[in-house]
């Protein structure tokens, strides 16, 4: 069995306030395999930036242990964690430019604090800012680029030094969806073609459903599951889970049908382009209530759940019933739905 890349073993962290001790991360336990694109979650003060800040030991835990590639970062001494620094790139919501140096000389940053030669290093700079698409303005400055512009920069100087991880925290947050899509592709990309494990901090749904293969939903400072993002849009077990994926008034729709029989139907694979519902009423000629809906298109196939309020007629019921099972679709009767 491979090793995972990164392991987090009951991590904790605490910060010392004037107002005393405030736990931040508590029993914090996840892995994250070699090539894969790991998502973290959660709403804003849920703890996901200080765990990525924990993972590279920005932030030394209080307790437990980070390993990457089996070593443990708790035993290892400053030089050795500054090194294995190197191997886990970082990018942040705003950016972090040096506005005073040009966009080559910002990807170059990293690898002058490396003591990479100043030829060598400008001619790895100008091969990263062809990766990202913007070997054209190698010679402009922070305040001439876009917002998408300097989050490409802000990719290249990441990636300088080869590093077999990229730690992404809110990359997405200050841009517009349009720019977002283009950032999150270009992310996906370099998974694929450099074989550098992402790990996508957000508190955007859409940024998981986009690019992720797994997902851990953190809240209130603790893991509150993890799992491969098309099982967790399928049947979210936790209650911040659904609040995350279906939003706070599908939740609490989805916990409360309003009367009469309903039932909760699974959409875990079609093609997202099948009108499954439209094609049921049709064939039934029977109408039914949408309770809520909760699907995704995840890769051109339909993922998630929808509850339904079946006709009020027995015969019309057992049609839909008969219908969901002739084209196999899951389901099941819900009666104050508890996920």
């Amino acid at each position: 069995m491979e090793t995972p890349i990164i392991q987090i073993k009951n991590l904790g962290k605490e910060f010392k306030t004037a107002n005393g001790p405030v736990r931040a991360l508590q029993d914090i336990n996840l892995e994250v395999s070699p090539g894969e694109i790991f998502g973290i979650i959660g709403l804003s003060g849920a703890g996901k930036s200080t765990l990525v800040r924990c993972i590279n030991y920005l932030e030394v835990p209080t307790e437990g242990d980070v390993l990457f590639e089996g070593r443990s970062m708790a035993s290892m001494t400053d030089r050795e964690r500054r090194m294995i620094r190197r191997s886990m790139g970082m990018i942040f919501q705003q950016f972090n430019l040096l506005a005073q140096r040009n966009v080559i000389r910002n990807v170059c940053f990293p690898l002058e604090l490396a003591g990479v030669p100043k030829k060598e290093a400008r001619e790895r700079a100008m091969e990263l800012l062809k990766t990202v698409g913007l070997e054209d303005r190698a010679l402009a400055y922070p305040a001439q680029l876009s917002g998408g512009q300097k989050q490409r920069v802000a990719i290249a100087r990441a990636l300088a030094t080869n590093p077999k991880v990229l730690l992404c925290d809110e990359a997405t947050s200050a841009l517009d969806p349009n720019t977002t899509k283009q950032i999150l592709s270009l992310l996906k990309e370099i998974n694929q073609t450099l074989d550098v494990t992402v790990i996508v901090i957000t508190h955007e749904m859409a940024v998981i459903e986009a690019i992720c293969d797994r997902v851990a939903i953190i809240d209130q400072s603790r893991i509150a599951e993890v799992g491969a993002v098309s099982e967790i849009f399928l049947n979210p077990r936790s209650a911040i889970g659904r609040k995350l994926i279906m939003g706070e008034a599908a939740s609490q729709a989805a916990e409360r049908p309003a009367g009469g029989r309903s039932i909760r139907i699974l959409f875990d694979g079609r093609e997202s382009a099948e009108p499954i519902i439209s094609n049921m009423v049709l064939a039934c000629k029977a109408p039914v209530n949408i309770m809520y809906a909760a699907t995704r298109d995840i890769q051109g196939t339909a993922m998630g759940q929808m509850v339904v309020q079946l006709p009020k007629d027995a015969e019309g019921e057992e049609r839909v019933i008969r219908y969901l099972e002739s084209i196999r679709i899951p389901y099941e009767e819900v009666d104050g739905y508890e996920a």
